[in-house]
């Protein structure tokens, strides 16, 4: 247990020291956390809601944070270059994550083109009603397929353990996000667009 817990401690230090030098970052991954625990809540009581508000909203901004407000330069904190970190990040890196939310994006129109989707839906959809409950099963489905995707292929390219430290971190990231930057807007409002390296060391 205690090596187990020394990984996570491990991947969620790298996830922050190499991904999340911005200010601007940081702060839309506390509103990101935020808006997935409401995801959370949705998800067993409102699961249409949970997935289009999670994918469109929740999963859109943390995503924003990384694309365009990250530096993608060479890492004088950490003496990496972005390249580097590309490639021994854990989890999903920025190329993964484009191909990502492109299949999130082309789900609609797959839907939209092919009501039944081969079979999946036997009856199709009659509305928009219907159409938005087909379209958050295949989200959900997406997310869930994504997040075990990853894992199973952590077991081959490191081991079980790595994978399941990943899986747990995923799962536990929104509460350890808004713990970690719940401050970060204060920052920013300071003028602060960057973490200064001594809170990296």
């Amino acid at each position: 247990m205690q090596g187990f817990l020394a990984e996570l401690r491990e991947q969620r230090w790298d996830d922050h020291r190499f991904y999340h030098h911005s200010r601007v970052n940081q702060t839309l991954h506390l509103v990101s956390a935020c808006s997935f625990l409401v995801t959370y809540v949705l998800l067993f009581t409102q699961p249409v809601a949970a997935a289009l508000f999670g994918w469109v909203f929740a999963m859109c901004i943390r995503q924003v944070g990384h694309f365009f407000f990250e530096p993608k330069g060479y890492d004088e904190m950490n003496q990496a270059t972005h390249e580097y970190k590309e490639k021994v990040k854990v989890g999903y890196n920025l190329r993964r994550k484009v191909i990502l939310h492109a299949l999130w994006a082309l789900t609609p129109l797959m839907l939209y083109a092919q009501p039944k989707m081969f079979g999946l839906f036997p009856q199709g959809h009659a509305d928009l009603s219907g159409f938005l409950h087909n379209l958050s099963v295949l989200w959900i489905g997406l997310a869930a397929g994504a997040l075990l995707f990853r894992t199973v292929h952590l077991f081959f390219l490191r081991s079980v353990k790595t994978g399941v430290v990943w899986f747990t971190k995923i799962l536990t990231d929104p509460f350890h996000d808004i713990m970690l930057y719940h401050k970060a807007p204060l920052y920013l409002l300071r003028g602060e667009l960057i973490e200064p390296a001594k809170q990296h060391a």
